[in-house]
């Protein structure tokens, strides 16, 4: 570690290392985390019993704002690295060398914690073989991440030399992709609930332009999905310029509310329609996921809220005490945050569940604890050396 001769002396290089940072990266970074745990905490509000449980039309309703809000969170950590990592900086071996360390031994050794306290810790390591831990079900996040680092230096080349209107062209059709949830929906009916072997339930999906049962990649497969958000970063950094307050909340205000409306009313309607206004009302799990559709990471609802996200957090600029020494180790340990950060969670939602407070201060209390204690540890922890980093990435 770093010796320094004065308090001046260490703040001063602490000053320096965070003058060439993007600040309202670190914001959204750090945010994102929030949202994360935000929407964990919502969760015991709708899952339960035999797997989807509401107590109460009060609780539908919060549920449908508040797990709403936080939803565009695992698009903003891709916007991030796109805006960051892409096109790449340097050659493909020295980027996946980099990434290996940051990315993937935090993730394995996260995994086998969460394999051994949770679960049956037999069938967790087995089905590591095969797919994340089921116990941990927030770690898909690292097998999507790690596969669009798979593809960026295929794209690097064309990302370098790109013009905004070919780009345009490509997210023009990426948003298109995000309507097609609601398509299979109208198209399909509802939607049977498919069970795999550890149970957790996904929607079969109505084939739509090339799609068949023989034949999974249709016309839209290669332009859908989290694709889209690394597009959108490589955008803002090439081509969207300094913008005034009054024309980022021109343009972000409207994306946010219709983005917001498609996803919080949407849930709600689904839970009524369900439920026939009678409660406490459960059901299978595989309700659940027809619930959460609105909420689609590729679907419209995520991708108007990511956008206005993005063009809020670009009018942070403010490198003030408090972004150095507080939010810059916060974000710095945002992933590890995001990885270890149900272990915590789940055991204050089950403390703050015992108290009889309204449904919203539950949630958001249980938010608030968990994201400043997760926060904490995992920002000492990083400190440790040697080791910290290799913890917490």
């Amino acid at each position: 570690m770093k010796k320094y001769r004065t308090f001046a002396d260490r703040h001063l290089h602490i000053f320096m290392d965070t003058s060439k940072r993007e600040i309202w990266i670190d914001w959204m970074r750090v945010a994102a985390c929030f949202m994360v745990m935000l929407t964990h905490s919502c969760e015991p509000f709708y899952l339960g019993g035999e797997g989807s449980l509401v107590l109460s039309e009060a609780d539908a309703f919060w549920v449908a704002v508040l797990n709403t809000l936080p939803r565009a969170a695992v698009a903003l950590f891709v916007v991030a690295s796109s805006y960051l990592q892409f096109p790449l900086h340097y050659s493909t071996g020295e980027f996946f060398r980099k990434r290996a360390v940051r990315i993937l031994v935090p993730f394995l050794i996260w995994t086998v914690v969460y394999a051994l306290v949770w679960g049956e810790p037999v069938q967790n390591f087995k089905d590591l073989l095969l797919n994340f831990n089921y116990a941990a079900g927030h770690l898909w996040f690292v097998y999507m991440i790690a596969g669009l680092y798979l593809v960026m230096p295929l794209m690097s080349p064309w990302a370098e030399k790109v013009g905004r209107k070919e780009l345009l062209v490509y997210l023009g059709i990426w948003l298109f992709t995000t309507l097609i949830p609601f398509i299979r929906q109208w198209a399909g009916g509802p939607a049977p609930v498919i069970y795999g072997p550890s149970g957790i339930p996904n929607p079969a999906k109505f084939p739509l332009w090339g799609e068949a049962s023989w034949n999974t990649y249709g016309l839209f497969y290669y332009m859908s999905g989290f694709i889209g958000y690394l597009l959108l970063g490589l955008y803002f950094r090439k081509f969207v310029p300094e913008l005034s307050w009054k024309k980022t909340l021109a343009i972000a205000l409207p994306l946010f509310a219709g983005g917001f409306a498609i996803g919080s009313v949407g849930f709600f309607r689904s839970v009524m329609a369900d439920s026939g206004g009678i409660f406490p009302f459960e059901g299978p799990v595989g309700l659940a996921a027809l619930w959460e559709i609105p909420w689609m990471n590729d679907g419209l609802a995520v991708a108007l809220m990511t956008i206005a996200w993005i063009l809020l957090f670009r009018k942070i600029k403010a490198r003030n005490p408090f972004y150095r020494k507080v939010l810059v180790p916060v974000s710095d340990a945002g992933y590890g945050m995001y990885l270890c950060h149900l272990l915590l969670l789940g055991a204050v939602s089950a403390w703050i569940r015992g108290m009889a407070l309204p449904t919203p201060v539950q949630i958001l209390a249980t938010t608030v604890i968990s994201f400043v204690g997760v926060a904490l540890f995992a920002v000492l922890v990083r400190r440790i050396p040697k080791v910290g980093r290799l913890i917490i990435g």
